[in-house]
């Protein structure tokens, strides 16, 4: 489907415009940079409006990240419930620091500052799911199963 075939379902809906581009990157793997000028103009928004949105929200990407994107808080309610010493353990078991992808291309590994799940902390997103109470149990049962939906 075309860009503006992504968008317009979401014209006029409050909270249109964050769903459109969440639609796009999802379809595309990133907000390519055409997709500002579509939604400027459906929206009837200013360019700048749109980037000003896409830049504000950490979940959006101009770029096709490397496989599977995981997120680990590393705010503090996740840091005081364990948090430093989760993201240790998952760099080290797949090999990738903060911020970087693996050397296999197939996990990007990402610090997120809230999810929202701060009385179930520590927390992670792998792909689309949250990960409550996440310890590297939990992260690789996600990581399977979002590899697979990749796949699919």
């Amino acid at each position: 489907m075309n860009l503006a075939g992504l968008i317009q379902p979401f014209v006029g809906r409050t909270g249109g415009l964050i769903a459109a581009m969440r639609a796009v990157q999802k379809q595309y793997g990133h907000i390519p940079a055409e997709a500002d000028a579509i939604a400027a103009d459906l929206f009837n928004l200013s360019r700048a409006e749109v980037k000003g949105v896409i830049s504000f929200y950490h979940d959006f990407t101009r770029a096709p990240k490397d496989g599977t994107v995981m997120r680990l808080c590393a705010a503090e309610a996740c840091q005081a419930a364990g948090g430093r010493a989760l993201i240790a353990e998952i760099e080290k078991k797949y090999a990738v620091k903060m911020g970087e992808a693996a050397a296999a291309k197939d996990l990007t590994l990402e610090p997120v500052y809230c999810l929202g799940l701060c009385s179930v902390a520590p927390s992670a997103m792998v792909g689309d799911r949250l990960v409550a109470r996440a310890d590297a149990g939990k992260i690789d049962k996600a990581l399977s199963r979002a590899r697979k939906e990749r796949a699919a």
